[in-house]
Order: structure tokens, then C-alpha cells, then sequence
């Protein structure tokens, strides 16, 4: 009984940003569960679909690029054409760009709060309506443990502001739709071995103070995520909706460094 409600067998899940780090991880958790997966990528990644076509999962692809507004509206259209509903969303693209305030300009702060806040709202609000229709849906929001707390050492003030948006973004869509029969959650990552987290020779100094604040000191492997997308996003979690999850970090504190 309790095995059964993990799976997603014939539930259609559309991934973003699904062919790469922690979306590609959830992509393979899903298609394991048994869901129809559409996943989106900037670029035509043939040689990752076809990967996850030879385990056997149902899968497509949609290039985008959700710098451009209409994206997240084409996407869902995509999926409709394609599958004739969209049961679970998983908003996981994301950009994660470092400086401090003074030396932000305008271009980086318009590039990530439109990936990371904007692209994950109209996909939201365009996701919305045919869950209505359906009478139910899952949509899952990836955040970040910078959306909790202020981690050091890297200045990083617009990230952290871009995932507490999606946080709070994601419990104020939950208490308007939980009479639709909608969920909706987050997952608030820690420090994950992505290409996100492969820092260049400059700033390898950042990994010790990661790890120290980490209480497993180490950075978690994207299956630890996904293994966690695949809870929220299954009869699993059917009473759970406008939670973030942190996984994998768990700031019980932050200590700051002090100064000989």
C-alpha cells in the first residue's frame, strides 16, 4: 500500500531546466515512477534523451529559453498538444550569478530575478488553469537554502532574494488553489554537487566554510533531491501543500567568522 503512493504511473510531468543537475536527477526519479516526462532545455540535448529514452521512459523534449516571456505559456501549451494534461509542474531552472550590491548592475539583477522569480510565476499562472480543469495538479517549486539564510562566504544578495520570492510565491499559491485540489510546494536545496556548485580556482577558498556549516559536511548528491521532488510531487504528500522542504543542509545556526 504505502510503496504504491510514490508512483506516478501515467502522470505527465513537465521538468524545467530537466536535463541537467537536480533537474535531470528528478527526471529520472519520475520516469522510474512510472510519469510521461516533457523536459525543457536551453539547447537540443539529443545525447540526454536519448540516455533517458533507453531506460525506457517516456520522455520529450522542448527547447526554451525562458528569457523570453512567452516561454512558460508555450511550454504548457506544448504539454496539452502533446498529452492532453499536465499533472505535475517542477519549476527547477534556475541561474545563480555572485556580487556584491555595489557592483550589481542592472543586466545581472534583470537576468536573475527574470529566470529564478519571473519564468517561475508566468509558469505558475499559466500551469494553473488546466490543473483547474483537470480538478487537480502538483506544482513543485525548486528554492534554496539562501532563501532561509544568509550564507557565507559569497556576497550573493540577489540569489537569496529570487529563492525567498519562490518561497513565499509558493505558500501563497498554496493557500489560493488548496480548494482546487491543487498542491503546491518547494524544496529548499542546500549546497548540491552541481555544475551550479563547481567554483572556479578563485573561489575554491568557499568550500571549507560550506562544509563547516554543513551538519553532514558535505554537499548533497542530486538523487538526495530528487528522491525528495519524487515525495512532494506523489500520493505521498497528499496533505502537504505550501511547505519548503529543506534538504540536505540544515542551517541549525549560522556563525559568523570572527576576526583575530
Amino acid at each position: 500500500m504505502f510503496l504504491n503512493k510514490f508512483k506516478l504511473d501515467g502522470k505527465i510531468a513537465l521538468i524545467t531546466g530537466g536535463t541537467r543537475g537536480i533537474g535531470l536527477s528528478i527526471a529520472h526519479a519520475f520516469g522510474e515512477a512510472g510519469a510521461k516526462l516533457v523536459l525543457t532545455s536551453r539547447n537540443n540535448n539529443n545525447d540526454v534523451l536519448d540516455s533517458l529514452k533507453k531506460a525506457n521512459y517516456d520522455v520529450s523534449l522542448f527547447e526554451a529559453d525562458f528569457h523570453d516571456k512567452s516561454i512558460p505559456q508555450k511550454t504548457i501549451d506544448y504539454t496539452l498538444e502533446k498529452h492532453g494534461r499536465v499533472d505535475i509542474v517542477v519549476n527547477n531552472a534556475g541561474v545563480a550569478k555572485h556580487g556584491k550590491m555595489e557592483e550589481y548592475n542592472d543586466d545581472l539583477l534583470d537576468g536573475i530575478m527574470n529566470i529564478n522569480v519571473d519564468a517561475v510565476f508566468r509558469m505558475c499562472r499559466s500551469a494553473i488553469p488546466p490543473m483547474k480543469k483537470q480538478g487537480e495538479g502538483v506544482i513543485l517549486n525548486i528554492g534554496s537554502i539562501s532563501g532561509l539564510v544568509s550564507n557565507i562566504p559569497q556576497p550573493q544578495v540577489a540569489y537569496n532574494a529570487s529563492k525567498a520570492a519562490v518561497h513565499m510565491m509558493t505558500k501563497s499559491l498554496a493557500s489560493d488553489y488548496a480548494d482546487q485540489n491543487i498542491r503546491v510546494n518547494a524544496i529548499a536545496p542546500g549546497y548540491v554537487r552541481t555544475d551550479m556548485t563547481n567554483l572556479p580556482k578563485e573561489n575554491e577558498h568557499w568550500y571549507p566554510t560550506w562544509d563547516s556549516q554543513t551538519p553532514m559536511n558535505r554537499m548533497a548528491e542530486t538523487h538526495e533531491i530528487a528522491s525528495a521532488a519524487l515525495f512532494l510531487c506523489s500520493p505521498a504528500s497528499s496533505y502537504v501543500t505550501g511547505e519548503v522542504l529543506v534538504v540536505a543542509v540544515s542551517y541549525t545556526h549560522l556563525t559568523l567568522p570572527t576576526k583575530a
